[in-house]
């Protein structure tokens, strides 16, 4: 009866942990943040067999939010290509909190997300693409030196995935 009494105790111990259920992998964050754009500049360049596409974004910006959905799509299905979906966002810094937040919890995005805080947009602008007017949203797909720039909102889905399968 006593060794009937530690096993029930030590199969309630177990059962209680395993319902808890610790975690030990580390949370993705919601973005990275970057004060400058010499900070985040590195990936326009990375010499790789990776091809990235780089998407200028806004929540403030609503053709930018329509066309999001389409690189949460490429981002899944190109999951097995060596492709990466980074989605920098240039949201003000007082809208981090209000608005950049709330929407990267409630979109749950997959794909990378930067902050880009360096309002000096005149500054960079040439350094990412020089016919490059400055409105968004752009995107910027590269794998080493084939570069593909285009400068609106994607149509459609499939716009998007034919652009990134000519660097592929």
């Amino acid at each position: 009866m006593k060794y009937l009494g530690r096993f029930v105790a030590l199969s309630l111990l177990f059962g209680f942990l395993a319902a808890c259920q610790i975690s030990t992998e580390e949370e993705k964050p919601l973005f990275l943040s970057y004060e400058t754009f010499d900070d985040i500049a590195p990936l326009f360049s990375s010499e790789s067999d990776t091809t990235y596409v780089i998407n200028f974004w806004a929540t403030w910006c609503q053709p930018c939010i329509e066309e999001m959905p389409y690189f949460e799509q490429l981002h899944e299905e190109f999951s097995e290509e060596k492709v990466r979906v980074i989605l920098v966002s240039l949201d003000f810094e007082k809208d981090v909190e209000p608005r950049l937040i709330p929407f990267l919890e409630e979109k749950q995005l997959q794909s990378d997300v930067a902050l880009l805080l360096d309002g000096k947009y005149n500054d960079w602008i040439d350094r990412v693409e020089p016919t490059w007017d400055g409105a968004i949203p752009v995107t910027v797909i590269y794998k080493d030196s084939q570069k593909r720039f285009h400068g609106k909102q994607y149509a459609n889905y499939q716009q998007l995935a034919d652009m990134v399968r000519t660097i592929l």
